[in-house]
């Protein structure tokens, strides 16, 4: 990002000032009241944002307060994608790289692996079979499949060949997909034989479709289809090899990849990420995490989203080996128990599995077990938080057959996508015995907005800014917010930097919403900074919220699908990041039910009765599951449990404002039992095994 001149020239003061300091430590960078009460704590520093204010409110990283990383340090020579696979093939030629259990005839065996060598030869035959179908560079290229190998060759060849990457993905369905590549105009797609299906249900409406490539497809298999061919993978990589094509390498600037994001309301919208996005954002990161060429990293994260694409720049720049699950997610502890990595990165909806699973079968295990689990957690625990290395007595004894479940060899975890709570943090420390650090960011921002430092054992947060962007707190008074708040501050995180995205493809509208003038992207998420400068999320600026998979939820949508239903008055629909499900409290409709109860002869003696009824809440959750797939609702849109209750919600009871409207926070603490018994019933049913 080209920074104005007045930011340049606060930067100028400030690095004079460091300058002229005798010990050239930035101590009054520290000028806040979080910062300053910990300065030898000191995760962030602080900044003026504009010199004629005075006001210091822009947090940057202590590990580099003058100046934002927008280059690995050792390797400033990489700029782009491409150049960051050249440099690892040409430093690790022979290392494995690809790996996957998937033998050829589907069967599922040992790892094979392709390395970067052979990785690198595979990306100049797609690149240049693609050349040789008459797709030009800038092309826009589509993959629709899940993570495995080949979709890392066919990224590589998109960098190599100036191609743009547009990931594409099932959850939202078959109509995003369709939009996505009509607003995209792709060009070429990379399906496998399942998702070819449903690529050719919707094939004529997808004109721009010139080329669709067929990942583990045989070719005698394939359908003809006048206007557009259809080849194998394996076709196409002998196409290329037969006529192989010198790299058309793109510059820093240049568009990577478009990444459309699920959105909560309307089309989706295409990111659009270039090489020095990504790379700064990666190069920001690598400054406080160190993936190695002896690391091994399971993937199994969607490729489609940010977290796993920058977690695989991360991968090879270490020269890392990486291993794709089988692509069944209940099989994964199968595949890490043969994979053994060394690196795992996830969400907190699995993390929250493991540690559910094995705090109930502690709770199984008898009284002896309990209490020696119990003696050695806090053993551990107390080590950790006083900084000293803990006995190794208690692995051997207690730990190791957790660290198992993980394939026994994990050195650091990470977590993103949604808020970890601190004791499923404190557990994954003391159980793993390893470095896990959580980290906050999204897709605009090439990823990573902020993360935890190495030593940092303080849990409830997301860490300081990434060294590659600036984070600032801005006033939402209508949500009593400020920068004055005391004892932290407190408002919307906004974002600035190289990292952050060139737009939204072909919306200038709602670039210019999210974008300031001032180039401050504004996240909609609200943040404080605790001492030391590290960031806290509390709060959405918008009723808009984030499961615990990922997906963005507007519960006035549902609520208006939902108030459709015959046995519905008002509707309050509940979710948060710490969940991976909605839950609904339903204030009935007393004559629909009334007469629904008599119907099915159903004796009661008040309207509460009958809300509590089993038989009712599951006749009113079934109507309104009816409802919803009638207004097309997406998976994880449906509520999952319902509570219905007699009292309607009105401005006596404080659920509802003047305009009618319901008050979420209000109405959440009103509901917090029922809420909690849905959840608790929830968790009864939930297929996730709770093994993992």
């Amino acid at each position: 990002m080209e920074f104005s001149s007045p930011v340049q020239r606060r930067l100028e003061i400030v690095q004079s000032h460091l300058d002229s300091s005798p010990s050239n430590v930035p101590n009054s960078l520290f000028l806040n009241a979080t910062a300053s009460a910990f300065p030898e704590d000191g995760y962030s520093v602080v900044l003026p944002e504009k010199l004629d204010t005075g006001k210091w409110n822009v947090y940057r990283s202590a590990k580099s307060p003058t100046k934002l990383v927008s280059r690995f340090k050792d390797h400033p020579e990489i700029g782009t994608l491409h150049d960051n696979f050249v440099r690892a093939v040409e430093s690790f030629p022979d290392n494995k790289y690809l790996g996957t259990r998937v033998r050829p005839d589907g069967t599922i065996g040992e790892y094979t692996w392709m390395t970067y060598a052979e990785t690198a030869s595979a990306r100049e035959a797609v690149g240049s079979g693609l050349l040789f179908h008459g797709i030009d560079k800038g092309a826009c290229i589509g993959l629709y499949f899940i993570n495995r190998p080949e979709w890392m060759v066919v990224d590589h060849a998109c960098a190599a060949y100036s191609f743009i990457s547009v990931p594409l993905y099932d959850t939202l369905g078959p109509d995003a997909v369709k939009f996505a590549v009509n607003h995209a105009t792709i060009q070429a797609i990379f399906c496998v034989p399942e998702t070819l299906n449903t690529l050719l249900s919707f094939l004529s409406e997808i004109p721009s479709i010139r080329l669709v490539v067929v990942v583990g497809g045989a070719d005698e298999h394939l359908p003809s289809i006048s206007g557009v061919t259809i080849v194998s993978y394996q076709k196409l990589l002998s196409q290329g090899r037969t006529s192989l094509h010198p790299f058309i390498p793109p510059k820093p600037e240049d568009i990577a990849t478009i990444c459309y994001t699920s959105g909560t309301t309307g089309t989706p919208k295409g990111v659009m990420l270039s090489h020095g996005n990504l790379i700064a954002n990666v190069a920001g990161s690598a400054a406080d995490v160190d993936f190695i060429p002896d690391d091994v990293y399971i993937s199994y994260l969607p490729l489609a989203h940010i977290y796993e694409r920058a977690n695989q720049i991360m991968g090879v720049y270490g020269g890392v080996a990486v291993g794709f699950y089988q692509g069944d997610h209940l099989k994964l502890i199968d595949d890490l128990a043969v994979l053994r990595p060394t690196v795992f990165c996830s969400v907190p909806r699995l993390y929250n599995r493991i540690y559910d699973g094995v705090t109930n079968a502690i709770k199984a295990s008898g009284a002896v077990k309990r209490r020696l689990f119990q003696v050695a957690y806090n053993a551990k625990k107390q080590a950790i938080m006083n900084g000293r290395n803990p006995s190794p007595f208690w692995d051997r004894l207690v730990f190791n057959k957790i660290k198992d479940k993980l394939g026994g060899r994990v050195r650091f975890m990470g977590s993103g996508a949604s808020p970890l709570s601190p004791d499923v943090m404190d557990f994954l420390r003391v159980c793993f015995g390893c470095s896990v650090r959580e980290g906050y960011g999204m897709t605009e921002t090439s990823c990573l907005i902020s993360a935890m430092e190495e030593g940092d054992i303080v849990s409830g947060h997301v860490g300081a800014p990434n060294p590659a962007c600036e984070v600032k707190l801005v006033d939402v008074p209508e949500m009593n917010y400020t920068s004055e708040d005391q004892p932290y501050p407190r408002g919307e995180i906004c974002v600035r930097g190289p990292i952050v995205f060139k737009g939204y493809y072909k919306d200038e509208e709602q670039t210019r919403e999210i974008i300031d003038v001032d180039g401050w992207l504004h996240t909609g998420d609200i943040g404080l900074w605790l001492p030391g400068g590290r960031l806290k999320i509390i709060d959405r600026k918008k009723n808009i919220f984030k499961l615990a998979q990922g997906e963005y939820i507007a519960p006035e949508k549902i609520e208006n699908v939902y108030a459709k239903c015959k046995f519905v008055s008002q509707c309050f629909i509940h979710g948060d990041s710490f969940n991976s499900h909605l839950v609904a409290v339903v204030s009935v409709d007393p004559d629909v039910m009334k007469d629904w109860a008599a119907s099915q002869g159903i004796k009661y003696e008040h309207l509460g009765e009958l809300c509590n009824d089993p038989r009712v809440r599951k006749a009113v959750l079934s109507e309104m599951d009816n409802v919803g797939r009638e207004a097309q609702l997406r998976g994880f849109e449906f509520a999952k449990a319902v509570t219905l209750v007699a009292e309607p919600f009105t401005l006596e009871n404080g659920l509802l404002t003047p305009t009618f409207k319901i008050k979420r926070p209000q109405a959440k603490a009103y509901f917090a039992e029922a809420i909690s018994n849905m959840y608790a019933e929830i968790a009864a049913w939930d297929p996730i095994p709770s093994k993992l």
